[in-house]
């Protein structure tokens, strides 16, 4: 089949409920390239939604896997221990933000081992409800789909949910009613902290500390907008957790695994989370997620409340030591540092130009997961990442707001981030001069 046969075939059998950026067929990577059937070649500003993290088809991550399909494809977590298992675990436990974040259970995606944290929490504490921030992205499983917060979408039409869920609002500075009114004197330096408040007022109204059995909270905001926490405030929830025997749970599926520029985000706040759930870059792409507490919370837990068919897959593991390794001999953190300081510093002059500024209302982030907001009710952001798209390069929109986040692998070149950013200056200076792309993007609405 053509590409366009293959498209229509897609569309043709293939839930509609899925969302897509584009019609195009994918079929292979290699680094931060995707090349398409037909044989278009994209640099690639997703990485699969922050899943690749170590580009397409890294040479070590693939030979470890192929390794492991020789050896053994499937060793049932609830049968035995099988080796590439506790082999991760090795690697893991040196990276992990704290030291006693030391017992691990694996899954398959992010969603269930959000549920998987709940489940814990839930208990452990003996406690039920479960308090979560608006905007946040949780997953869109029955359970997690009550806890996503980003857009209604999401659970629209699919109630009742799960019961126990409340929302409290993140520390969103560039969003925040108090900062924007306060003349400056408020903001992501010096935040009101007045979403510390809402918190308190929600424990005192709606759910008791004596029924609330753990914060969870993306330490950065995900698909809600690329959205770091204001100095100050992980280490306010940490109070509060601490002080009405709440745990806390961070969920890193996004911003772990050396996104912002450390192995974990909550290292740049160094606050210890109670539990911590990791997933997409946890293996570059394989089918692998995972949770990590304390062990007198895991081993509170009887035998057979915990597994799953494909619970820990051997495969994943093996390509999950071996992107672990990859972090160490490849020096990856050094480079998110030194490529996410050349990308921000574009988006930043992109801001400060009077010919591009005036589409452009705050730019953010850590590392490489950096996100560019632009003014309301005119659709700039899609505009950009369709102007991006015909000069072949591939990026995302999110949020409920006009945004634009930027997802590159963390291990890509200097040339490769120097082509990017010309692409995106050039993009931004096109949109910002009243032309119209050909394709209109995802119109912010990002997939996930």
């Amino acid at each position: 089949m053509n590409p366009s046969a293959l498209a229509q075939f897609g569309t043709r059998h293939i839930a509609k409920g899925i969302g897509r950026l584009s019609s195009e067929v994918i079929e292979s990577g290699s680094g931060s390239y995707l090349t398409m059937v037909g044989g278009r070649k994209m640099l690639d500003f997703t990485t699969g939604i922050g899943v690749a993290n170590l580009g397409h088809c890294h040479p070590a991550v693939t030979k470890a896997a192929q390794a492991q399909i020789g050896k053994l494809v499937h060793g049932q977590v609830n049968v035995a221990f099988q080796k590439p298992y506790l082999d991760l675990i090795k690697c893991l436990i040196p990276l992990m933000p704290h030291k006693s974040l030391d017992t691990f259970f694996f899954w398959n995606s992010g969603a269930e081992a959000v549920e998987a944290a709940v489940k814990l929490a839930r208990h452990a504490t003996k406690k039920q409800n479960i308090i979560v921030m608006q905007g946040s992205y949780h997953g869109r499983t029955f359970g997690t789909m009550a806890m996503t917060r980003s857009k209604t979408v999401y659970g629209e039409g699919y109630a009742p949910l799960m019961p126990g869920v409340f929302s409290v609002p993140f520390p969103y500075c560039a969003q925040c009613s108090i900062a924007n009114h306060s003349g400056g004197k408020y903001g992501f330096g010096n935040c009101c902290m007045d979403p510390v408040l809402q918190l308190e007022l929600l424990l005192k109204r709606e759910t008791a500390p004596s029924d609330t059995a753990a914060i969870v909270l993306e330490t950065v905001l995900g698909e809600g907008g690329y959205v770091p926490p204001p100095p100050g405030y992980l280490a306010r929830l940490r109070e509060l957790c601490d002080k009405n025997n709440i745990l806390l749970v961070a969920d890193e599926v996004q911003c772990g695994f050396g996104r912002t520029g450390k192995m974990f985000a909550v290292e740049h706040w160094g606050v210890r989370p109670d539990i911590m759930i990791m997933a997409k870059g946890i293996a570059n792409g394989f089918p692998l997620s995972a949770i990590v507490s304390r062990k007198e919370l895991m081993d509170a837990q009887k035998p057979g409340t915990m597994g799953g068919t494909y619970a820990g897959n051997a495969v994943s593991c093996a390509a999950g030591a071996a992107v672990a390794k990859a972090f160490q001999d490849e020096q990856i953190l050094e480079n998110v540092n030194a490529r996410g300081a050349e990308l921000r510093g574009t988006l930043d002059a992109m801001k400060s130009d009077p010919k591009t500024g005036s589409i452009i209302y705050d730019v953010r982030g850590l590392g490489l997961m950096l996100a560019l907001e632009c003014v309301s009710g005119y659709g700039y952001a899609s505009k950009i990442q369709a102007r991006c798209m015909e000069k072949n390069m591939l990026v995302l929109t999110t949020s409920i707001y006009d945004t634009i986040r930027f997802i590159p692998p963390l291990n890509i070149t200097k040339e490769d981030m120097a082509k990017g950013c010309q692409i995106i200056k050039e993009a931004i200076e096109e949109v910002a001069a009243g032309e119209k792309p050909a394709e209109t993007g995802t119109q912010g609405q990002a997939p996930e």
